[in-house]
C-alpha cells in the first residue's frame, strides 16, 4: 500500500494562501514537513518507492497502477482521493503519525491540482535573478527599490504603511541598530533640530563610519561561527583564540568585500603570500570544540570536529542543515550522506590532533609592537652582518690561537715556562669548555666536521677580540626580541597538512571503516566545483560559496540583514532555507537583495544603508489594532518591529548610559564581575574567576571572556549561546531572572551609582530636570508628567530612608569599582542611585522601539 504523509502547509504567519497556488509557497512546506518524512530523499526509510521531494514527482506511476497527480483532476488524482477518503485504512497520512490534515490544507491540495498540479525546485536552489521593480499605489512613499517591493505586498493585502518615526525613537533606533550603542545626547538634539531626509542620511554615514558598527555586526558574526574563549569539551579550559575576534570586528568597520571575508577565513592560510591577518582570519576552522581530555578517543573527537565544520559551514553560509546527513540521507532537502562527508574532506587536511590543545603558534603583534619587533630585528641583522664582516680572518687567527693552546699544554707537563700558569693562553685553556678540551687534544686533520664547528664557534664567540665582544651584542638583541615575543599576543591559526583519509561514517559510527572513501566535494545537486581535475582544497571551497551561479550565500546573508533591521528574515528560519525553511514572505525582494548584494561587489555597508535609508525602516512600530489582528508577527512590514537588545548590548547600554563605558577597540577578552562561586564546578584544573579590576571592567559586552560550559549569568539571563554550536538566530525571551540582572548584577548597580552622580552633576537644578536629562540619556526623550511624578516620589521615599539610615546609602556606594565622587552627598547619590536603577530597567531602555 502507497503510504504517504501530508500535513500542514506555513502561510509565514500571515493566513492562508489567496489567488493562484504556488507550489513552493503553498504546496511544499506541506509535503516537507510530514510527507518527505516516508517519501524523501532517503531511501532507507522511503515507503512503496515513491518520492515526492523531486521535480518530476508527478508523473510517476504508482505501484497500484493508479497517477499521483493528473493536472486540472483532482478525482482521478491518488494523492488527492487519499488525503480527503473517508475510509481511515486507507486515508493518509495514517492515524499512527499523529498528525492529520486539516480541511484548509486538503483544500489547498486541491486547488493545486486543479490549476495544473506542477511542482517546482525548491525555490532557495534556484540562481537569483533580478526581478522588475513593481509598481505601487503610493510611489511617493517608496525612496527606493526595497520600498517599492514592501509597498506591493502592502497593495496586495489591502494595508498602507505606518507613519514614520518620531525623530527620537528613529535616531535611538539607528544607534542602536548600526552601533548597538545609545545615541549621545548631541547627537538626539542635532536631530531633534532637523530630522530632515539629509541629516538622517548624514547620521546614517556617521554611524556606519563608527568603529561602534563592527563591534555592533560582529556579535551575530560571532554566534554564527562559534566563537569562544575555551575548549568547550570536558574542562573547558581556556585557549588562545581572541585576535579571530578582532579580525572580524575590523574587518566589518573596513566593509571587506564579503567574498573577500569569506574567503580569507576559510582559507586565509592557502591564499599565496597570506598575510598575518589572513592567517589569523583562518583560525576560523579552529574554533569549534576540542578536548584535551587524556581518556578520550582520538579517532572519535576527530569525527567530531569534521562533522562541526561541515554543520557550521554549512549553516553559515549555505543556510543549509547538512548536520541531518551526516548518518543518513536528509529527509527533506537533497543532502545525501556522501554529500555531508564529501563536504567534510574539505577540511580533511587541516593540523589538528583529535585530543590535545591547538596549537596558539601565530605571533599577532599590533601596531606599536610590531614596530619594537622590526627594531630588534633590524639590531639582529646590523649584529649578524658585523659578525660576519669581522668573521673572513677568523681561521688564521683561531690556528695561531689553537698553536698557543697546545704549547700551555705541553708546558702542564714540563713545557715553556712562559706558558705556564697566569699567562694568557693558560687562563683561556682553564676557562676552556670540558666537552671542547678533547676536540684541542686532536690534530686537526684527525677532527671531524662537528667537532671543528664546535671549535670554530667557540673561538668566535668567546675568544676572539673582535668577533666575541660582537656575539654578546648579538646575543643580547637576541635575548631582547625572545623576551619582547612574550608579550606579543598568538592565535590558533589554520595549517595545511596532508589530508587524512575521509570515509562515509555510516550511520554516523566513528568505528565503522567499511564506508566508502570520499575526496572533497560540493553538495551534488548544485553547481559544482571545477579544478581542472586536481583534488578540490578549502581555498576551491571558499570560492564556490561566494560564486555568482551558486544560490545560496547572497540569500542567506541579506535575509540575517533584515532580521537583524527588522526583527524577522524575510524568510524566518534563519538557519534553515530548505525545504523545513518558510517561504519567504517577499520571495522578489529577497532575490533582489541578493542580486544587488553580489553585483555591489559583495558590499555590506552598501546592503545595510539600502535598509536603514528605506521608508520602511523609518516606520513607526506603534501597533494599531488593526495590524495587530491582521499581522501580528509583522510579517508583511506595515510598520517597524519592537525587540530587546541582544544580551552583550543590554550590559553596554548601561554603560554607555552612565558614562562608565570604555570603548577601546580589541584586544585580549574581559571578566566583568559575576558571582561567587560561580566555577565552583568547572574543573580540570578548578579554577577561580577574578573580575578585572582596571578599565576593562567597563569594556563592551563583545569583549567579554566566553567560557562555554559556564557562561556569564549576565549574558545567559538575556539568551546569550553558549557557542557550543553554530547559532543563526538568538531566542529572546522574557524571564524574572533577566529582570534580577538588571537589578541586582554589579555591573548595573554600578552604573546607576554613577549614571545618578551624572544626573546631579550634569542634569540641572531641579529633581524634574535632573529625571528628563537620565530618560534623554536612556531613551532620548524627556520624562512624561507621569514618570516624572512617580521618580520624583521616589527619590524622595528613598531621600528620606537614607537619611534616617546612612550606612544604608554607605553600602549603595560601595558597590562596583567607581570611585565615589567627591562633590556629590553619598545620601543624595544612594536616594539618585535608585531613581537611576528604575530608569535602566524600564522596558523601554532594553528595548528598540
Amino acid at each position: 500500500m502507497v503510504c504517504f504523509v501530508l500535513v500542514t502547509a506555513v502561510q509565514a504567519d500571515v493566513g492562508g494562501p489567496a489567488g493562484t497556488i504556488q507550489f513552493n509557497r503553498d504546496v511544499r512546506p506541506i509535503l516537507s514537513n510530514h510527507c518527505f518524512a516516508c517519501h524523501g530523499q532517503d531511501g532507507a526509510k522511503r515507503e512503496a518507492g515513491l518520492r515526492l521531494d523531486t521535480v518530476d514527482a508527478g508523473e510517476v506511476e504508482l505501484e497500484s497502477g493508479e497517477t499521483l497527480v493528473v493536472p486540472g483532476e483532482p478525482a482521478e488524482s491518488e494523492l488527492y482521493r487519499r488525503v480527503s477518503t473517508d475510509d481511515v485504512s486507507m486515508r493518509m497520512p495514517p492515524e499512527d503519525f499523529g498528525k492529520q490534515l486539516t480541511a484548509e490544507q486538503v483544500n489547498v491540495l486541491r486547488r493545486w491540482i486543479e490549476e495544473g498540479g506542477r511542482w517546482q525546485q525548491h525555490w532557495s536552489f534556484v540562481p537569483p535573478t533580478r526581478p522588475p521593480v513593481p509598481e505601487v499605489s503610493q510611489p511617493t512613499w517608496a525612496r527606493g527599490t526595497i520600498d517599492r517591493f514592501v509597498l506591493a505586498r502592502l497593495d496586495a493585502e489591502g494595508l498602507s504603511p505606518s507613519s514614520v518615526a518620531e525623530p527620537h525613537v528613529l535616531v535611538r533606533r539607528l544607534s542602536l541598530d548600526l552601533t548597538g550603542l545609545p545615541p549621545d545626547l548631541e547627537v538626539i538634539a542635532a536631530f531633534a533640530a532637523d530630522p530632515s531626509d539629509d541629516a538622517y542620511e548624514a547620521l546614517v554615514d556617521a554611524l556606519l563610519g563608527s568603529p561602534r558598527y563592527g563591534e555592533r555586526m560582529a556579535v551575530p558574526w560571532l554566534d554564527l561561527v562559534r566563537y569562544a574563549d575555551t575548549v568547550g569539551y570536558h574542562g573547558d579550559q581556556e585557549r588562545q583564540i581572541a585576535p579571530y575576534r578582532d579580525y572580524v570586528i575590523n574587518a566589518l568597520n573596513d566593509n571587506m568585500p564579503f567574498d573577500q571575508f569569506t574567503i580569507e577565513q576559510v582559507a586565509g592560510d592557502l591564499l599565496p603570500d597570506a598575510t598575518t591577518w589572513q592567517r589569523v582570519a583562518s583560525g576560523y576552522n579552529m574554533l569549534g570544540r576540542t578536548t584535551i581530555e587524556g581518556g578520550a578517543q582520538a579517532k572519535e573527537y576527530l569525527a567530531k570536529y569534521a562533522a562541526d565544520r561541515v554543520r557550521t559551514t554549512a549553516t553559515t553560509w549555505l543556510g543549509a542543515t547538512m548536520g541531518c546527513a551526516e548518518c543518513h540521507d536528509h529527509k527533506y532537502d537533497p543532502y545525501t550522506t556522501k554529500d555531508f562527508y564529501s563536504l567534510a574532506a574539505f577540511f580533511a587536511g587541516l593540523r589538528e590532533k583529535g585530543v590535545g590543545d591547538p596549537v596558539a603558534d601565530l605571533s599577532v603583534p599590533d601596531d606599536e609592537q610590531a614596530d619594537e619587533l622590526a627594531r630588534l630585528d633590524a639590531a639582529i641583522a646590523t649584529a649578524e652582518a658585523r659578525m660576519a664582516a669581522a668573521s673572513h680572518d677568523l681561521p688564521a687567527a683561531q690556528a695561531s690561537w689553537e698553536t698557543s693552546l697546545a704549547a700551555t699544554s705541553a708546558a702542564d707537563v714540563g713545557g715553556d715556562a712562559d706558558t705556564a700558569a697566569g699567562s694568557p693562553a693558560a687562563d683561556a685553556l682553564a676557562e676552556f669548555p670540558e666537552a671542547l678540551r678533547n676536540v684541542v687534544e686532536i690534530a686537526d686533520p684527525e677532527r671531524n666536521d662537528e667537532q671543528r664547528r664546535q671549535l670554530a664557534e667557540y673561538y668566535r664567540n668567546h675568544v676572539h677580540p673582535e668577533t666575541s665582544v660582537i656575539w654578546g651584542e648579538l646575543t643580547a638583541a637576541r635575548d631582547a626580541r625572545q623576551a619582547f615575543a612574550t608579550t606579543v599576543r598568538h592565535t590558533i591559526p589554520a595549517v595545511a597538512v596532508p589530508p587524512r583519509e575521509m570515509r562515509v561514517l555510516r550511520r554516523g559510527d566513528w568505528m565503522d571503516d567499511g564506508g566508502e572513501t570520499v575526496i572533497p566535494a560540493v553538495p551534488h545537486f548544485l553547481p559544482q566545483v571545477d579544478t581542472g581535475g586536481e583534488r578540490a582544497t578549502r581555498l576551491d571551497l571558499a570560492r564556490w560559496m561566494v560564486a555568482g551561479e551558486q544560490p545560496l550565500t547572497a540569500r542567506v546573508y541579506v535575509n540575517r540583514l533584515w532580521k537583524l533591521f527588522f526583527g524577522t528574515g524575510l524568510s524566518k528560519v534563519l538557519d534553515d532555507v530548505g525545504s523545513q525553511g518558510e517561504w519567504p514572505t517577499h520571495p522578489a525582494l529577497l532575490d533582489w537583495m541578493a542580486v544587488e548584494f553580489v553585483e555591489s561587489g559583495w558590499d555590506v555597508k552598501h546592503m545595510v544603508r539600502l535598509i536603514v535609508t528605506s521608508s520602511a525602516y523609518r516606520q513607526s512600530s506603534d501597533v494599531s489594532p488593526e495590524l495587530r489582528q491582521r499581522d501580528p508577527y509583522n510579517r508583511l512590514i506595515a510598520r517597524q518591529s519592537r525587540f530587546r537588545l541582544d544580551a552583550e548590548f543590554v550590559r553596554d547600554n548601561a554603560l554607555a548610559i552612565s558614562g562608565l563605558l570604555v570603548d577601546r577597540v580589541g584586544g585580549e577578552s574581559v571578566r566583568p564581575y559575576q558571582p561567587f562561586g560561580y566555577y565552583a564546578h568547572l574543573n580540570f584544573p578548578k579554577r577561580t574567576y577574578h573580575h578585572d579590576s582596571d578599565d576593562r571592567q567597563y569594556r563592551r559586552g563583545v569583549y567579554v571572556h566566553w567560557q562555554r560550559t559556564f557562561l556569564h549569568p549576565a549574558l545567559l539571563a538575556f539568551d546569550a549561546p553558549s557557542r557550543e554550536e553554530c547559532t543563526a538566530d538568538r531566542p529572546r525571551s522574557n524571564t524574572p531572572l533577566a529582570a534580577l540582572v538588571l537589578l541586582n548584577d554589579p555591573s548595573f548597580v554600578e552604573a546607576a551609582r554613577v549614571l545618578a552622580a551624572q544626573m546631579v552633576r550634569n542634569g540641572g537644578a531641579t529633581v524634574g530636570q535632573r529625571i528628563d536629562w537620565a530618560f534623554r540619556r536612556a531613551v532620548a526623550r524627556d520624562a512624561t508628567d507621569e514618570e516624572r511624578a512617580v521618580l520624583t516620589d521616589l527619590y524622595a521615599r528613598h531621600l528620606a530612608h537614607y537619611v534616617h539610615d546612612p550606612d544604608a546609602a554607605l553600602e549603595v556606594g560601595d558597590n562596583g569599582k567607581a570611585p565615589l565622587p567627591d562633590d556629590v552627598d553619598v545620601v543624595e547619590l544612594a536616594a539618585w542611585t535608585s531613581v537611576a536603577r528604575t530608569i535602566l530597567n524600564l522596558h523601554e531602555t532594553i528595548t528598540r522601539y
